[in-house]
Parts: structure tokens; sequence; C-alpha cells
């Protein structure tokens, strides 16, 4: 069995007349079978450049026929142009077509006119579906991989919205984007409208949501100074922030997550990318809360989920602090019991104070230790339950620590991006700034915002020194 296959510019008159003379061969003969594709005289030179690239074929005249050999698998066999299916019709079933020059031209017209139709008819239906889309940089490292998943199993966004997820990296992930493409195909999520890999930069981002970065760099001050690790930083922003804001929709959020800078990464985008709104631009510190939370429920013989706000402050990926003096215990099984929103003042609840000024603070640098070392379900997880807060709110009454671009809350300096407590509502967030704050905390969250505004300092002027203003 063979289909003959017709590809030519929708107004091309020989395509036309090779068109007419497939439909008589059709029509008359059992076992010829003819699959038709026309083109638009715009995209014609180089859909048939790609196709004889692929196939190896030598053609450059409109129409194209090749045969398909459907029982024998493997690449078509070319037969030509129009001239060639002329001769192939009259050698093997005695069959020429006597159509004139006129009538080639009228039918030409007509198929160009239906062409532009199916066309139009395509693209209204594309138009009703409107998949939410997601691009993910950094896309080959073990986060996104778990990520994935939560973004496209429904409980992030709704179940009855439909996603499309971008990953975008380098030349040299190119193969694990596309293992991890076709794994996430496999999988066949009901609502993963698309997954893509890409690896030019100058594409990245094009109608984005949501932008998920996770660009890391590998820590390692024996190699070279901190702030050099810096300013690799903000030179991956620098080129980061103008894509955004011209390939991005107006109200795309930007996330950012991963082991090392996940503050600055956020700072330098909002200060590279002026016209991306400011409250759009996060930094993730769920890890921290969770990894804090579990050593604390470990600590009380309690389920983790019992443990809430616990608040971190300043540099995610830094230098951060543990607040418990909001946290709570709920479901926490002592000589005062209530229903299932009866909570308790987790200070209160432990006893041994020495273990939190001194085990707990001193735990926190085993917990640094930990949260950057999980490089898979933990950040992800985290990202997703963010994303979730965003779109659909965050548990009544719970505080949740986000880093957002500071606008002086807690007498914390402007124009950094500082983990603090917040609220999500409406597709918004909002700072917790009735939470009282103790002489102690205060002082702590001075100290950590010197940090993060040096930090941006050096950024600043690492970027300066690469590409001095020229003096007016």
């Amino acid at each position: 069995a063979a289909v003959a296959m017709f590809t030519g510019k929708a107004n091309c008159p020989y395509y036309a007349k090779a068109e007419l003379l497939a439909d008589y061969l059709q029509t008359n003969l059992p076992n010829f079978r003819v699959h038709k594709i026309p083109q638009h005289p715009d995209n014609w030179e180089q859909w048939l450049h790609d196709i004889c690239e692929t196939n190896g074929w030598e053609h450059r005249q409109c129409p194209i026929i090749w045969r398909e050999l459907l029982d024998r698998g493997g690449k078509g066999q070319l037969l030509g142009g129009l001239n060639d299916f002329l001769e192939y019709a009259q050698q093997y079933y005695g069959i020429s077509s006597m159509i004139l020059s006129e009538q080639m031209l009228g039918i030409a017209e007509e198929n160009l006119q239906e062409h532009l139709e199916i066309v139009k008819e395509d693209e209204e239906i594309k138009s009703l579906i409107n998949p939410m889309q997601i691009w993910i940089t950094s896309a080959s490292v073990p986060i996104c991989y778990h990520l994935i998943p939560l973004l496209a199993n429904g409980e992030v966004f709704g179940m009855t919205t439909e996603i499309s997820i971008h990953l975008l990296d380098t030349d040299q992930f190119k193969e694990i984007l596309h293992g991890v493409v076709m794994e996430a195909e496999d999988m066949a999520f009901p609502l993963l409208h698309s997954i893509s890999e890409h690896t030019k930069i100058d594409q990245a981002f094009i109608d984005a949501d949501i932008i998920i970065v996770l660009d890391d760099v590998l820590l390692n001050l024996e190699v070279q100074s901190h702030e050099n690790y810096i300013r690799e930083v903000s030179e991956i922003c620098q080129v980061y922030a103008p894509l955004i804001e011209k390939n991005a929709k107006s109200e795309v959020k930007v996330i950012s997550s991963g082991k090392t800078f996940a503050n600055l990464k956020a700072t330098m985008l909002s200060t590279y990318g002026p016209s991306i709104r400011p409250e759009n631009i996060i930094a993730i510190a769920t890890s921290w809360e969770s990894a804090a939370k579990a050593t604390l429920a470990r600590k009380l013989n309690i389920n983790t989920a019992g443990v809430k706000d616990v608040i971190v402050w300043g540099n995610i990926s830094g230098s951060n602090y543990i607040d418990l003096s909001h946290a709570k215990l709920y479901g926490y099984d002592c000589a005062i019991r209530g229903p299932p929103n009866f909570q308790r003042p987790l200070l209160n609840m432990i006893y041994d104070s020495e273990w939190i000024h001194s085990e707990f603070q001193s735990a926190q640098s085993t917990l640094s230790s930990r949260v950057s070392r999980c490089t898979g379900m933990l950040p992800a997880h985290a990202v997703a339950t963010v994303l979730r807060y965003w779109y659909h709110g965050s548990p009544s009454g719970e505080i949740i620590s986000v880093g957002i671009l500071s606008e002086g809350q807690f007498c914390i300096p402007e124009g950094i991006i500082f983990s603090m407590p917040v609220r999500f509502q409406n597709g918004n967030w909002e700072v917790m700034t009735e939470l009282e704050m103790n002489e102690t905390t205060q002082k702590v969250l001075e100290r950590l915002a010197h940090e993060l505004v040096q930090e941006k300092l050096v950024a600043l002027k690492e970027i300066d020194e690469m590409h001095p203003y020229e003096a007016e």
C-alpha cells in the first residue's frame, strides 16, 4: 500500500494541475491514495528546505510529490515535481492531464482562499485553548524534574486550568531536557497541554505567565571570591530581565528559588527589569519553614503539620533568622485540649528554654546544610506550595515567609528582597505588618538587612566595573 503525498504553494497553478490529476487517479483506481498538504506561499521555501533536508532529497520546484510506503516504514520515495508526476501517471496508468492554463490559475486561486480559511479556522480553535505559560530556567536541575508533576497534576492552579511548560537551559543540557520532555509526555497529565525544551536564549519567556528561576552558582570560595559569584548572578539577571520585559506578559509572576543567592537573583531581576511589577517578583523561603517545623516537631514528638507560623527573616539562601516568637502548635497532646482549631504558643510548650536558645539556634547551621543539600522534593514542593497560595490564597490566619521587595516594613531598608511574613489573598499578598517585634528580633533584622544591602551594592559595583558608563 502506498500514499501519494502532494505539497506545494496553495496559489501555485502547477500544484493545482497535479492535484486534479491525483484526485482523478484516486477516484478511478482502487489502490491509489492521495494526501495533500498545501502551504502558504510565505512558508513554502522554508518548508521545502526542511523536508528535503530531513529526507536527503534534492528538489527546488513547486510542487513536490513523493510516495509514502505504509507497509515498509522508512522515508518516502521522491517522485519529483509536476512533470515527473505526469510522466508517472502516463507510464503506470496510461492517464494524462488535459487541463488548460486558465483553469489551472482559477483552481490555484480557489486553493489559496480555501487554505487561508482553514488556517483562520485553526487559529480560532487554538485561541479558545489558552493554557497558562510557565517557563523554568536552568531546567536540567533536579528541582525541575520534581516540580513538573506538582505543576501538572492540577493541585496548584486548579483542575480546570491547562498549562504549557517551557524548559530553558543551555545547549550542553539539551539531551537532559529532551529526556524530561519525553517522560512528562509519557505521563499523559490531562492538564499538561504541552511541554517543550528551549536552548535559544533570545526566544526565552515568550508569553510567560509564570517564570521560575532556578539558576545557581557552584559556590567554592577556594576557587574564586564571593564577589565573583555575585558577579555571575548579576550577569544572569542582566540577560533575563530585559527578555522578561520584552517577551513575557505584563502581569508575569517571577519566582526565584535554588540553593544560592535566591534573594539577590530576585533583587537584580527587579533592578534590571524596572517594568516588571515589583510585587510580582518573589523569592521562596518555604523550604526553610518546612525544615524548621520538622526540627521542632521531632523535639516535641508531634506531626510536623501541627507546627504553624514559623517565620524566616532575611536572606533565604544566606544569613537568615528563624523566628519562633509567633509559632503555634495545633493538636498538641497536653493537659489542655480543645477543638481542631485550638492552638497553643510553641514557646510555652517547650519548657527546655535552653534548647531554644542554644541547641535550636546552633542547629540552624545543620538546618542550613540540610536545606542547601536538598535538590529535589523539598524545594520543588516549596515552589508549588507558594504558587498554590498565590493563586488560591494561603490558609486563613497562617503566616507564610516570602522574599519580597522591601518598602520599609519592620524598619527594613527599601530596595532589597527580604524574607518576611505575608498572607496571600485574591491573587495578591500582603505583609503582616501587624505582628509585634521584640527588641532582639529587630536588632537581628538590622544586621541581616545590612548584609543584603552590601550584597546588592557589590553586585551593582561589579557590573559597573565590567560595563562602565560613558561620560556624556
